[in-house]
């Protein structure tokens, strides 16, 4: 574990939305009601009672919490340590993403929006966004990259089933990056009526807190379950994939202030982090603003966003959330990467010794633990942050059935 501030808060940015020096919001005018507004009642309303008591019977009875926290006992005798698996691929839809957008439609509705607006990279987060919205009866349009949409099909269809329009995004490289920009772009026209649901822990102030908080369920569960499991809240390593960080802001939240627990951060390090062809923003990246917040992002030197890739579309974008950023730079964290290659390696093992087959995001995380010399003392919990379901195109056409 590297040296940090152990007193330091990692939890809540400051008013203006910083971690450290990440953070903030960097929007258009015509945008600029929208978000001070956001930012002005998000706390409010998420603090209040009923908004609460709505929050937690819906991921209750309707995302199916609290997830289990599965032993994985042959992996473990393998890796040689501890291992438990968070089941965030047991949430209904798939993935962890469903937390965060039951939260975000309850605070539209609040805000008395009439329409839903979302972007997508594997589709998990459009499927959650269009699981809610048909749950609550609103307008739902998400922003797919053209070339998301070939290689994850079975969440088009899902999304298309569930009363949601899909757009295209065909700019740029078709994938997570554009079609953020057309969200964007589709908020600034129509403002008033239109909420916004990020789908991860970027964007300008108040998003990335507001999507963490709404993702933090992950790692409160996980402390009172490793109680019960373990004797001790606290485990010794908490792992998680990261493409624009929300999963992992969800598994760490409840951790970011225990010094004693190793916080690793998994980026898609595609053909090789060198290779030109990879996602791992914290390696390759430099200081500036991409989709409204000041973060680390993959440029060239006067400032073009430079074209990201992964195997796994979820992972496939060009910058990190501004908290992981700050727990990067602070040393808070612990970053490192997997390959495409890797990746596609554990989805197929942890499938053959566990009985789960994961989504490629999650593979990730796993490929990385053979390379962390743990303990035999020590716990480690991985965030298994969506099923593989929408990968099993990629996996019939690059692993050996």
């Amino acid at each position: 574990m590297q040296l940090f501030d152990k007193t330091a808060d990692y939890q809540q940015p400051n008013l203006e939305g910083y971690y450290g020096e990440f953070g903030g919001a960097y929007i258009p005018e015509m945008l600029y009601g929208n978000v001070e507004e956001l930012k002005n009642k998000y706390l409010e309303i998420m603090s209040d009672p009923d908004f609460q008591i709505e929050f937690h019977a819906l991921l209750k009875d309707y995302v199916g919490r609290p997830t289990p926290l599965f032993y994985a006992e042959r992996l473990s005798k393998e890796i040689g340590t501890t291992v438990y698996l968070k089941r965030e691929d047991l949430c209904h839809t798939g993935a962890h993403k469903i937390n965060n957008t039951i939260g975000q439609i309850l605070l539209a509705q609040r805000l008395g929006k009439t329409k839903i607006i979302a972007e997508t990279g594997a589709g998990q987060h459009g499927v959650a966004t269009a699981t809610v919205c048909a749950l609550k009866g609103m307008e739902c349009v998400v922003y797919m990259g053209e070339k998301d949409i070939e290689r994850q099909a079975p969440n088009v269809a899902r999304m298309k089933l569930l009363g949601a329009k899909v757009v295209p995004a065909t700019s740029g490289s078709k994938t997570l990056k554009d079609a953020t920009n057309e969200a964007i772009r589709a908020w600034i026209n129509e403002p008033d009526t239109t909420h916004y649901i990020i789908g991860s822990v970027v964007g300008p102030h108040p998003y990335p807190d507001m999507v963490a908080k709404f993702q933090s369920v992950i790692s409160d569960e996980i402390r009172k379950q490793l109680k019960e499991k373990t004797g001790s809240e606290l485990p010794t390593h908490v792992v998680a994939c990261v493409g624009g960080g929300s999963n992992a802001a969800g598994a760490f939240y409840h951790f970011l202030n225990e010094p004693t627990v190793d916080l690793v951060a998994v980026e898609a390090a595609g053909h090789g982090v060198y290779s030109g062809m990879s996602a791992a923003t914290t390696q390759l990246g430099t200081t500036g603003i991409l989709h409204g917040s000041k973060s680390i992002l993959m440029q060239t030197k006067d400032g073009q966003v430079v074209e990201p890739h992964s195997i796994s579309a979820g992972l496939d974008y060009p910058g990190i959330g501004p908290l992981h950023a700050y727990l990067f730079k602070s040393g808070r964290g612990t970053f490192t990467s997997a390959t495409d290659e890797e990746a596609l390696e554990w989805a197929s093992h942890l499938s053959k010794i566990e009985g789960i087959i994961p989504a490629l995001e999650t593979a990730h995380a796993f490929a990385v633990l053979p390379k962390m010399n743990f303990k035999p003392t020590d716990v480690v919990v991985v965030c298994l942050s969506g099923r593989g379901d929408k990968d099993l195109a990629t996996y019939m056409s690059n692993i050996k059935m």
